[in-house]
């Protein structure tokens, strides 16, 4: 697996969390997985790290363009499983405070194109120096998309790769890598690669992503919905979904799962008091335990606390939080808020908690403690996204009892389901409004009022499986189906 997260080293969203969670659990069915990622800065790395050693004697000589670059190789292996993890390290590329932003504009760096395509030529000759058989190369989204063009291009005869298949999972179509046509050059692709309306060709520069989605030998993307989405229209394709049309056939959707050895309110150590679905009594004192942490007092009426750990932008709904904020705070509810993102949100939270300082709570910074304690002590959970390849809070809330609140969108349409009574797991709305969106909390409200129909809903909530064992077996049946049709290719290339 190449990509450019993976937790504990690295980790800035979903993406992180998946890579560092999906190799133990293909692992554990018995794939042998190797997983390689940048070596970023120890002061940007993620979390206590497990042990790693530098390999000096596998660093390797990078060309890029007219110059040569040294790649630097550390070993590591994941905790609680036999699975390697490699790390790329070059003081000129990673040896920095942010992992794809500077931190002091905010903005991406300016040289990402050259980091990322640094970072797949080095996996690759690190694969081919490490001189073990390879079935699949798994590159996830734009910052790994162009190794399967790399393959089938500059590679395409070299004897190590044959019958080497490709999987590109996207997680995000929103993000594609594109960079101006130079990006070739220093992907050692050929000049004559280039033409209008070729694979590497968009609109004049170079697209990481459709190039992968042309060259993989299979597409997948984290959720049914969301692969269907992303064909159908621009506002969801992003201007790929002609590309994504043509590879339809080739092109599926498997939900992400989660990690329930890290994200289990019967062991999780972040939290003051751990429960079950056998019994909840602990979640009363983490709700209590949380409001302390945003200086807010416990309602004397029985009164809910809604959740959100978010980017603050506008494909995670905040434009609607905003349109209905002086609505929702005339409800009877009170609110946590973690995440950062958008100025415009930072300071309209900011000034809605010093208006309404016992009823919202807001923490403007990413703090993974904090977001464990908000889904063990929150009632419900706000994700109103604009759209949402998978998403892993309402994974979190389901297991949690924390019940989600989403639009039915994506992941948040294939994992949660409305509640009735008689089924369901929380409150969905499918036009991207306020109005539909505060019309769900109100229900939410509704169903909260009645104390027995709210434990039932808490408890079918909670035993839900969307952990990775399912999803795993979906990637090895991917896995299987890539090998085969790649090994009957190379052996009719042969017979030709």
């Amino acid at each position: 697996m190449f990509a450019a997260e993976a937790a504990p080293y690295a980790k800035v969203g979903g993406l992180g969390d998946v890579v560092g969670a999906l190799p133990k659990a293909l692992e554990k069915l018995g794939l042998k997985l190797k997983v390689i990622i940048p070596a970023y800065a120890p002061s940007v790395l993620a979390g206590a790290l497990p042990a790693t050693r530098r390999l000096s004697n596998l660093d390797l000589d990078v060309p890029m363009a007219a110059f040569v670059e040294r790649a630097e190789v550390f070993h590591s292996r994941m905790d609680q499983a036999a699975v390697d993890v490699y790390l790329i390290g070059s003081r000129k590329y990673f040896d920095r405070e942010g992992i794809y932003d500077d931190p002091l504009t905010k903005e991406g760096y300016t040289d990402n194109m050259e980091r990322f395509i640094f970072f797949m030529k080095s996996g690759l000759s690190l694969i081919e120096k490490l001189a073990e058989p390879v079935d699949i190369i798994h590159c996830h989204d734009s910052h790994t998309a162009l190794i399967p063009g790399i393959l089938k291009t500059s590679l395409l005869r070299n004897p190590f790769y044959l019958g080497v298949g490709t999987l590109l999972t996207i997680h995000n179509l929103a993000h594609q890598g594109v960079y101006p046509k130079e990006a070739l050059d220093y992907a050692g692709i050929a000049a004559e690669q280039y033409y209008p309306m070729s694979p590497f060709e968009y609109w004049g520069q170079v697209n990481f992503l459709k190039a992968g989605i042309a060259f993989a030998d299979k597409v997948n993307t984290v959720s049914h919905t969301y692969a269907l989405e992303i064909q159908a229209s621009a506002e969801y394709g992003f201007g790929l979904e002609g590309s994504l049309q043509k590879r339809k056939k080739d092109l599926s959707g498997i939900v992400n799962g989660i990690d329930y050895s890290e994200w289990n309110p019967e062991t999780d150590p972040f939290l003051p008091a751990n429960f079950s679905v056998h019994d909840l009594s602990g979640k009363s004192k983490c709700k209590e335990h949380l409001l302390e942490c945003f200086g807010m007092q416990r309602a004397k009426a029985r009164v809910p606390l809604i959740g959100i750990v978010s980017r603050l932008a506008d494909q995670k709904g905040f434009d609607l939080i905003a349109e209905a904020i002086e609505e929702i705070v005339d409800l009877e509810l009170q609110m946590v808020i973690l995440g950062k993102g958008q100025q415009k949100y930072h300071d309209l939270l900011r000034s809605l908690a010093s208006r309404c300082s016992g009823k919202i709570g807001i923490r403007l910074s990413f703090d993974n403690e904090l977001a464990h304690k908000i889904e063990g002590g929150c009632d419900m959970f706000l994700m109103p996204s604009r759209f949402e390849p998978c998403g892993l809070n309402q994974l979190y809330s389901l297991r949690y009892g924390t019940i989600p609140i989403v639009r039915k969108t994506g992941g948040l349409a294939d994992t949660v389901s409305e509640f009735d009574g008689g089924k369901g797991t929380g409150f969905t709305f499918s036009e991207y409004s306020a109005a539909a969106m505060t019309k769900a909390i109100k229900k939410a409200l509704a169903v909260y009022s009645d104390s027995s129909l709210w434990q039932l809903l808490r408890i079918r909530a909670m035993s839900q499986d969307w952990s990775w064992a399912k999803s795993a077996l979906r990637y090895r049946e991917l896995y299987e189906r890539i090998k085969q049709e790649r090994h009957s290719t190379y052996e009719r290339t042969l017979k030709g």
